[in-house]
């Protein structure tokens, strides 16, 4: 371009300023920019016509490059963030499943309540472990303590950040296609201007060249000559005209080239770099927080350790056995020597009652005692062959006879038998075929054991836990008077408040519960009595409890001094274990008719509720009892099945009656066991 104006300008002197006005343009010096990343551009020398006009095309594909670039630098930035923040969350995952999975064992292992196991934990080595479980589960604790730093810490915040800078980075990347955008259309408008500048140049020249031909012809008329030199003017203010707008588009085209790479480019270059390193620097702090939220759970952890070590040097073997002994004493003394049996003599044969068999003499032979062992026998003795003689509880009742009282329905319930009515029968003839008195405690016991039942005054037990169990017993019966005593005092308090204040409630309406109350606590200090009574023969405060017979009907003589050997020797649970019991016992002579009197000397049973009769009931069979319609009366024995329900009046009075005759009302106690 600069070359074809230089050319016209020769040709036509009128173009001489021209020239002159071109080369009066300053060349601008070039300019190095400070700022990093703006020096991946290749900045260009600004420039007039001469030598420049090619070169804002290149470079503004070379900065769009480098935005290109950028562009995927800083996407792989944010990639390496979001990498980062899952990283995280699979972490806390991890800290999370494995605080559940702690407590899941600590769990586990925990003792059942109620069970045998938490009677386990009274030793020192068990109440150590179980600290240790304790603190394992103070020590998922930390765990999930760490997931929530870290989600709440890094996951969250990082999120949050992530979101901002995809917001700043697609900004700053619109900006800078915007200002390449406008420099491409400056160099558009430049292009254009410089193209109609070389056209009309082009244009005047052949104008000049056909004035200076039609000038030169003789021929020509001076008014075509005239025209000619016309157009010629013409052409020339055209290019003229066209040469002042290049000039002018070219002055604010480099104008906005040096705005744009020495201004806008590097400021947004600039922004893109602090962006991208606070990006770095963000994603090290948020490591320096990963590795602050694990520290600061170390101390807890350690006092974890700690509290686990405590427990397992407060392990102490010498107490745990102590403790194994006082739970499993017996209180049995050792047995005496065994007595020589001279065999040489038949009939004057001898046999210690240390010995581990029971005497089968004739009743002609007396036994010796050794005085260690008398009173006492050890628990593998044999058996009491008392009770091969008990019947089964499980056999149905035989059935009643004929009866035209109401119970005689069809399909009724069959009157049962008095249980005991066979086993007298049984006793009755095993005491006239063999002259032998047996201890009727024994077997009262072994007719418990064969109902299910084990003895009441844990006499099955050995003598230190039988007196362990007594206590408890006992212990637990006062706590259950401190609690009705404790229920009556507050009952007392509200009744006088309603004797005060009437319109608060009716004072009478306590009257009731009351009496309840006073009851209960009456029957419990009997259970009392009755328990530190056996607690007492135990701990050997008072002699050993007799049987008190509520009929006399027979005169006790001596039997057969056998006879005593036999019940000494006998006196023991029907499981085998022993039965404490003092050996001073009476020899006496039981006639077969009052043997039934001797056995109904126990205690009476509880009662488990009350009922209502709904009809009267004649009671005509044996075993069962007369009820009036609408009477009151305690139920000692629920419905087994077998249609009939086990009643008491008064306290000597019981027998049975249908079920279907009376409505019953158990005890929340009775329910529950």
């Amino acid at each position: 371009m600069h070359v074809i104006i230089n050319s016209f300008v020769t040709k036509n002197r009128m173009c001489g300023p021209m020239e002159g006005s071109l080369r009066k343009q300053p060349v601008k010096p070039q300019h190095h920019v400070s700022v990093n990343l703006a020096e991946m551009v290749s900045l260009p020398h600004p420039s007039v016509l001469s030598g420049a006009v090619s070169a804002p095309c290149l470079c503004c594909r070379k900065g769009k490059d480098q935005f290109d670039n950028l562009e995927k630098h800083t996407q792989w930035g944010i990639d390496v963030l979001e990498k980062y923040i899952k990283f995280v969350k699979e972490r806390t995952e991890i800290e999370l499943s494995y605080a559940k999975q702690l407590r899941n064992l600590s769990k586990k292992y925990q003792p059942k309540k109620n069970s045998k196991e938490e009677e386990e934990y009274r030793y020192t080595s068990t109440r150590a472990f179980l600290a240790t479980l304790n603190e394992m589960n103070d020590y998922a604790g930390q765990h999930e303590v760490i997931s929530e730093n870290m989600t709440s810490l890094i996951t969250a915040e990082l999120t949050r950040y992530v979101q901002e800078l995809k917001q700043e980075r697609k900004s700053h990347f619109h900006d800078g296609r915007k200002a390449q955008q406008h420099i491409e259309t400056c160099w558009k408008q430049l292009e254009a201007s410089k193209r109609r500048f070389e056209r009309d140049c082009k244009e005047a020249d052949r104008a000049q060249q056909y004035f200076e031909k039609m000038d030169a012809d003789i021929n020509v008329t001076k008014a075509d000559v005239e025209k000619a030199r016309q157009q010629a003017q013409l052409r020339h203010q055209m290019a003229e005209d066209s040469k002042a707008e290049y000039s002018s588009t070219l002055q604010k085209f480099n104008s906005e080239q040096h705005e744009h790479y020495y201004t806008h480019i590097p400021n947004i270059f600039q922004k893109i770099q602090e962006m991208e390193e606070r990006r770095i620097v963000r994603i090290g702090e948020s490591m320096k927080t990963f590795a602050e939220v694990d520290r600061q759970v170390i101390p807890i952890i350690g006092k974890c350790l700690d509290e686990i070590t405590k427990a397992a040097e407060s392990v102490d073997h010498k107490n745990d056995s102590q403790m194994v002994i006082e739970a499993f004493k017996s209180g049995f003394e050792p047995p005496g020597d065994v007595d020589f049996e001279d065999f040489t003599q038949p009939m004057k044969r001898t046999v210690s009652e240390s010995s581990l068999s029971n005497s089968r003499g004739d009743g002609k032979s007396e036994p010796k005692f050794s005085s260690k062992s008398k009173g006492k026998l050890w628990p593998f003795i044999k058996k009491n062959k008392l009770m091969s003689l008990l019947t089964s509880p499980h056999q149905p009742p035989p059935p009643p006879p004929a009866s035209a009282s109401p119970s005689a329905v069809p399909n009724g319930p069959q009157s049962p038998k008095q249980q005991k009515e066979p086993l007298s029968h049984r006793f009755n003839e095993f005491m006239t075929s063999k002259p032998k008195i047996h201890c009727f405690r024994s077997l009262k016991r072994g007719l418990s054991l064969k109902l299910g039942a084990g003895p009441e005054d844990f006499s099955n037990l050995p003598p230190e836990q039988r007196r362990k169990k007594l206590q408890q017993k006992v212990d637990e019966l006062n706590r259950d008077i401190q609690k009705e005593m404790d229920s009556r005092d507050a009952l007392t308090k509200m009744k006088d408040v309603y004797i005060k204040n009437p319109q608060m409630g009716d004072a009478a309406s306590v009257d009731h519960r009351l009496a309840e109350l006073g009851q209960n606590i009456e029957k419990l200090r009997l259970e009392v009595q009755k328990f530190e009574g056996w607690l007492a023969e135990v701990e050997g405060r008072l002699p050993a409890r007799t049987e008190q017979p509520r009929r006399q009907s027979g005169v006790y003589e001596a039997q057969n001094p056998s006879g005593v050997n036999s019940c000494a020797q006998d006196r023991e649970s029907p499981d085998g274990s022993y039965t404490e019991e003092q050996s001073q016992e009476t020899e006496m002579k039981v006639p077969a008719t009052d043997f039934d009197d001797e056995f109904d000397d126990e205690e009476p049973l509880p009662t488990i509720g009350t009922c209502k009769a709904l009809y009267t009931f004649e009671g005509q069979n044996e075993g069962t009892i007369s009820v009036a319609e609408g009477e009151m009366l305690y139920v000692i024995e629920e419905d087994k099945g077998d249609g009939w329900t086990r009643i008491r009046r008064n306290e000597d009075e019981e027998g049975y009656v249908p079920t279907s005759y009376v409505e019953v009302y158990l005890d929340k106690n009775a329910k529950d066991s």
